[in-house]
Order: C-alpha cells, then sequence, then structure tokens
C-alpha cells in the first residue's frame, strides 16, 4: 500500500503525520511475522476430462479451443446448428442435453443428462466450464475446477486459460478443524444450532444426524463457519485465530510504540486489498493514517473473540471490508455479531461506536467511508493475554479486560436476541424435572441435582443454542440472553428444585412428586397397569420385586398355620 500524507487531509496535520509513520511501524511489524505452515492438506487429482456445458453457439468454439489440450465432452442445452460453419468431424463427444444435474469437485465432478426421447446419461468430469444463461452450480462460492464465467468474453478466455493449466495434483489446506463433543447442532433428531449450515457458501457443511458434517473437497476457506458458531465446535485451522491474534496483537504494539493514537483495525480480504490499493492511489483523500490495514483468507473469518482482542490490546475500533465478492449470508452475520458486540461495549461503558462493516464497490466509495471510521473509546490499559485457538477462552480473556478497565460497573447487560451468551428463565411449575434437557445440552451448562431432585446451571458455559427449550417436554424453558458480569456467571445456580417422591414400599427417594403425578394421570387408564397403578410409586427395585411376587403365593409360614 502507498503510504502518504495529503495536507490538509485532517484537523492535525501534524497528528496525521505522526499516525501515518506509526502505521508504517505496525506493517513493518506485521511483514517480519513468519508465515504458517498448513498442518493438514486437501488434495486433488485431476486428468484433464473436461465438460462444457452450453448453446452450440456459446459451447462449440470455446470447446475447439479447449479440445487441443484437453479430453473434451459437450453437452448442448439446444439443438446444434446446421450449416456450412459446421465442421465435417468432431473429435469430442457431443451430446443433446436436457434436464442436466451437475455435482461434486476438481477430480470428481458428476453429471446426469437426458436427451430428448433417450434414456437418462451419465458421466465423471474433472472439470467443468458452464456457459448456460445460469449456473448449473448455484451456490455462491463454486467448487474448485468448476468455472462459470458468465456472458463476458474476456472472463470466458481466463477461465479456458486456467482449466488447460488444471491437470495434474492439487492441494490446498484445511482450513477448518471440528470438534463433535462441542457440536450443538441436533439432540434426539431435534436441531438445535444450525447456523454453520445455513451460512456456507460453498454448500460444503450438511447435518448429520446430531452433529454437521464438512465436506474439505469444497470448503473454501471463507471461515465464516467458525464465525457463527457458538461453541467453537468449528473453528478456523488454517491461518489458526492465535496467528491471526498475534499479527493483530503486534500491529497494535508496533503502532503505539511508534506514537500513534486511536488505532483502528482494518480487516480485508484479497479483493478488499485491490480496492484499497486503489483508494490510496486515487485523487481523493488518502486513507487516514490511524487505519492499519490486515489482511486475511476472507474477511468473515473474525468474529467477536477477535474483535475484542483487538480492543482489548488498544485499538479504538474494528473495520471490516466486504466487496460484492463476498456472499450477502456473510454480511447479514458480521452485522449481527457487530450488533451483539457493540451492545456489551455500550453497557461497560465505552463511549463508541467501535465496529464498522464496509461493503465498498468503488475506491472512491471506500476512501470517503475511511473518513468516519471508528473512534470508540479504548481500555485505559492494553491487555498482555494471547488469543487462544478456543474461541470461548479468547472470549473469556478479552471480556476480563474489557469489564476490569469498563469506564461503567454493571451487574448484566441484555443482549439481542441470538447472543450466545445467556441464562435460562425455567417455569416451575410446568418444569417436572425430568432433566431432558440436561441430556440434550451439548456445553455442559446444564446439570442435575445428583442426588437431590435439582435442575442446576453454569451460565458462563451457555451458549443459547436452543436445545434445552426444544427438548422441554414441559415447554418450561425460555432463552434469555444477557451478558451476566457478576461471579455467578462462573458459579453453579439452581433454577428448579423440589421435594423427592419416595418409595411406598421401601421409602427410597426416587424421581419427584410432580413427575410422578404426571405419570400417573398419563398411565393410570393404560391397561398394562391395571390393577397394579402402585408400581408407578415404587423404585426401581421395588417395581421389579412387585412384578415377580405371585399374587397368590402361599408362604410356608401359612402351610403350618393351615396344618394346624
Amino acid at each position: 500500500m502507498n503510504i502518504r500524507f495529503i495536507e490538509g487531509q485532517g484537523a492535525d496535520p501534524a497528528g496525521e503525520a505522526r499516525n501515518l509513520l506509526a502505521r508504517t511501524a505496525a506493517i513493518a511489524a506485521i511483514a517480519g511475522i513468519e508465515p504458517v505452515e498448513a498442518l493438514d492438506t486437501v488434495g486433488y487429482r485431476s486428468a484433464g476430462r473436461t465438460l462444457v456445458i452450453g448453446s452450440s453457439f456459446h459451447a462449440l468454439p470455446w470447446a475447439d479451443r479447449l479440445a487441443g489440450g484437453l479430453n473434451v465432452t459437450v453437452l448442448l442445452l439446444d439443438e446444434e446448428a446446421q450449416g456450412e460453419n459446421r465442421p465435417p468431424l468432431r473429435i469430442y463427444p457431443v451430446f443433446q442435453a436436457r434436464a442436466v444435474v451437475l455435482s461434486g469437485w476438481l477430480g470428481a465432478f458428476q453429471a446426469t443428462w437426458q436427451a430428448p426421447g433417450k434414456a437418462p446419461e451419465h458421466g465423471k468430469f474433472d472439470l467443468v466450464l458452464d456457459l448456460g444463461a445460469s449456473p448449473q452450480i448455484s451456490t455462491h462460492q463454486h467448487p474448485h475446477g468448476y468455472h462459470a464465467p458468465g456472458p463476458d468474453e474476456a472472463a470466458r478466455a481466463q477461465a479456458v486459460e486456467q482449466l488447460l493449466d488444471m491437470v495434474g495434483e492439487f492441494e490446498k489446506p484445511k482450513y477448518f478443524s471440528y470438534k463433535e463433543r462441542l457440536c450443538a447442532h441436533s439432540r434426539n433428531q431435534l436441531v438445535g444450532c444450525n447456523a454453520c449450515v445455513e451460512i456456507c457458501s460453498a454448500g460444503a457443511i450438511e447435518g448429520a444426524g446430531d452433529l454437521v458434517k464438512v465436506n474439505p473437497y469444497l470448503c473454501a476457506g471463507c471461515g465464516a463457519c467458525t464465525t457463527v458458531c457458538p461453541t467453537g465446535a468449528m473453528s478456523y485451522a488454517y491461518p489458526s485465530a492465535s496467528h491471526t491474534g498475534g499479527r493483530i496483537k503486534t500491529a497494535l504494539q508496533a503502532y503505539a510504540d511508534a506514537g500513534g493514537l486511536e488505532p483502528v483495525l482494518l480487516l480485508h480480504g484479497v479483493e478488499g486489498a485491490a480496492l484499497l490499493a486503489q483508494a490510496e492511489a486515487g485523487q481523493g483523500s488518502a486513507i487516514p493514517g490511524r487505519l492499519l490495514p490486515l489482511g486475511l483468507h476472507h474477511t468473515a473469518s473474525t468474529g467477536i473473540d477477535l474483535w475484542f482482542s483487538a480492543l482489548a490490546y488498544g485499538a479504538a475500533g474494528v473495520t471490516v471490508l466486504m466487496t460484492e465478492a463476498e456472499a450477502p449470508q456473510y454480511a447479514a452475520a458480521l452485522a449481527q455479531q457487530m450488533e451483539i458486540a457493540q451492545a456489551i461495549l455500550d453497557g461497560l461503558g465505552y463511549a463508541g461506536p467501535h465496529l464498522q462493516l464496509l461493503r465498498a464497490s468503488s475506491p472512491d466509495e471506500l476512501a470517503l467511508a475511511l473518513q468516519h471510521a471508528p473512534r470508540g473509546q479504548a481500555p485505559a490499559q492494553r491487555a498482555g493475554f494471547n488469543v487462544a485457538q478456543d474461541k470461548r477462552n479468547t472470549l473469556d480473556y478479552a471480556l476480563d479486560h474489557l469489564v476490569r478497565h469498563a469506564p461503567a460497573q454493571v451487574a448484566e447487560i441484555a443482549l439481542p436476541p441470538k447472543a450466545p451468551f445467556g441464562t435460562l428463565a425455567v417455569d416451575s411449575a410446568a418444569c417436572s424435572l425430568c432433566m431432558s434437557c440436561v441430556g440434550a445440552c451439548p456445553s455442559s451448562a446444564l446439570m442435575d441435582g445428583q442426588n437431590a431432585p435439582q435442575l442446576r446451571f453454569v451460565e458462563k458455559n451457555c451458549v443459547q443454542c436452543g436445545l434445552c427449550a426444544t427438548t422441554c417436554p414441559e415447554d418450561a424453558i425460555r432463552l434469555v440472553p444477557r451478558m451476566n458480569l457478576t461471579e455467578t456467571r462462573k458459579q453453579t445456580v439452581v433454577l428448579n428444585e423440589t421435594q423427592p417422591f419416595h418409595c411406598i414400599r421401601c421409602s427410597k427417594p426416587f424421581g419427584t412428586l410432580r413427575m410422578v403425578e404426571m405419570m400417573l394421570a398419563r398411565l393410570a387408564s393404560h391397561p398394562a397397569f391395571a390393577g397394579n397403578i402402585d408400581r408407578m410409586r415404587m423404585c426401581g427395585d421395588c417395581r421389579v420385586i412387585d412384578m415377580m411376587t405371585p399374587r397368590d403365593e402361599v408362604s410356608i409360614g401359612d402351610v403350618k398355620e393351615l396344618r394346624r
């Protein structure tokens, strides 16, 4: 980036010059950090089997260009034009195709099509050039090996050049890490959290019973799934959160050491970097010196944990730059995360705003928007912790620091719906303490009372996934999104309790009075308990004894009495 100062850009030219020099120091410090190598990779193999889809007018000329270096098959979405321009002999197969179905990725595409009046046909391909009016694969992020360049001839030529080079073996980083034990997707066929499935723009994530399944070949590494995951079950493996956090901490430390003031972390992707360079080189205002650009593989990969860490390290704000290349649902997700984060900061008394989401389409639009970057209040002291790979741990570190130095000391902060923090409200009159919610809770926020009929809760562990409320047969649980800033957030509290019911045979406590009353009401007329309803008032052992004891059995004592 061209770092320069335009006279008159700010109200304080000397301060702006100082900030520009400090930014230079920050960028140099980031550049000195060694890049990380991917721990795991995903491999592809392509033999050059290429499928071209489109009308005869569009598909055949490009197929001719590809046929010199690749094994080409053409699916025509219309009738092939007849006339003098048709070659007498083609060296590749051409099919009339209707009802085309395409799936897969580089080296593993599968296509099904049907010609009029004929049986369906199938084919396997390594590469696809889709020149149809609408793409056969409709995900925002297309799989590797699939090119749908649209009507622009230059884009089509570029796609063809890229396809000609895609023969051989390829690999990419495995971007994600998934911890099944933390996943809150589903329990007992009831869906709780579906955030990663809904947001993935590559269609790489799907539900698989109580868990989710990520297709590493389709994953494009955007990281949005890790941002919206409330538990940290899905984490960004490459580059790791700890590595990105280290870059953030290094940049802000270098900026502060060089005398810079009110730094704003400017997060951007590849397309954003190009837009920033154009804005900086333009004729308008320069990018303010207090903005520290930090390039990411994808802007959707950062969320509240890294934003709060940046603020704890002394940033006055965080700006996330998105372009038209990013999926619309990513912007919506980041906006929701920013709403939650800003609510917490406002509640703590930090003057804001601190967070800015930009969607710019031109250099001039971007340059103007960046003149209004956040100038939020930062903590009086910069934090020293390092970002952890575990999302919830990082949040704990950052929140503890922000709370410790907060201008306002409050007990709790109300948060918007879908916030990943909060408590539960339990209707004690409706709750039977059946403990279905305890079995469904993926984060160990809910626990039973062990030897007592109690429903216990640790708010720090709750991610507001809603599985407990969905599972509850009495509809007795309600989510309450909030940020509890007292010590009770980390302590075990009792949400509901009652006296135990005692077995009518041995007096051992089991279940609760309400639970037994509910069972009696539901099963009193059931044929299996006709004449034996008292068994429902017995513990498990006594119930078995009662079932195995014949009603007409005569004891040895009874026999002696009869003989007398």
